[in-house]
């Protein structure tokens, strides 16, 4: 394509946001078992994730900038076939899923490589991991792929997108896309937390509330400033218990269920190393 539609910027592909110019292609930084997501994502035996290098937001507390905002984009360059290989590796140590993590910007690649899987019996779920600024069209061609759905909901505010993540009208094409994947099947919205905005945080759990019933929730309090954040007050120092829980209460309100991480996992712990 010279132009792309695969998520709200448009970008010329030869000069693309994300770094990938060719949708046949895909860059995989790490695959590996991965233990330390939600229950429901780890299971018992991990998640087989695969960290896709590049991404269409650059987030200024971003844990995987390394891989996310490097160029040119680092690992291993691979087509549909290839990432499919990559898929049966992973399930032959024991995983309980296929975890595609910041997959939006390959999802021409991403998409083939589980038709093809399918095709050849490949039984496990597949996990969409995405960071919620996505073509809702371009999800569409998804269905009847993915198992569950795990974006992340950031920001309800555009200037705290604009300003952190360099996304203009992040919160309307991200209400697009969860509300076609809450169409497509099993939505589990993920929400870190971020120090300074916990009302933010109280303004996109109403709309989840309301948006997106039977929608589980996970929401995070593992925020370490990280990358350029120390830079950006107040991201550069860690969430305050208060905030938090303010928020989890918030929750319990709304009658919201799923996942409330424990404040102690507020550590790079949770970080691969890429």
């Amino acid at each position: 394509m010279t132009s792309c539609a695969l998520c709200p910027r448009g970008c010329a592909r030869a000069a693309s946001f994300c770094g990938e110019t060719d949708t046949e292609y895909a860059h995989v930084a790490k695959a590996m078992p991965h233990h330390w997501e939600e229950p429901r994502v780890r299971g018992t035996h991990g998640s087989g994730a695969v960290f896709f290098s590049g991404c269409n937001l650059r987030c200024a507390f971003c844990q995987n900038h390394t891989i996310s905002q490097a160029r040119p984009l680092p690992g291993e360059r691979v087509d549909a076939a290839g990432l499919a290989r990559v898929f049966w590796d992973l399930a032959g140590l024991g995983v309980e899923n296929i975890n595609l993590v910041t997959p939006s910007h390959v999802l021409p690649v991403a998409r083939e490589a589980m038709r093809l899987a399918r095709r050849q019996g490949f039984a496990l779920p597949f996990v969409w991991n995405s960071n919620g600024y996505e073509n809702a069209q371009a999800l569409q061609s998804l269905e009847g792929l993915v198992d569950l759905y795990l974006p992340d909901l950031k920001y309800h505010d555009d200037a705290l997108a604009l300003a952190y993540s360099a996304a203009p009208g992040y919160f309307a094409c991200a209400c697009a896309a969860l509300r076609e994947m809450h169409r497509q099947g099993e939505l589990l919205v993920r929400h870190l937390v971020l120090p300074g905005a916990r009302k933010d945080s109280m303004r996109l759990l109403d709309w989840v509330a309301a948006q997106l019933p039977g929608a589980r929730i996970s929401l995070l309090a593992q925020y370490t400033p990280m990358h350029r954040a120390s830079g950006l007050p107040p991201l550069h120092r860690r969430l305050t218990g208060f905030e938090y829980q303010s928020v989890v209460d918030h929750a319990l309100s709304l009658g919201l269920k799923g996942y409330m991480q424990r404040r102690e996992a507020a550590t790079q712990a949770y970080t691969p190393e890429f």
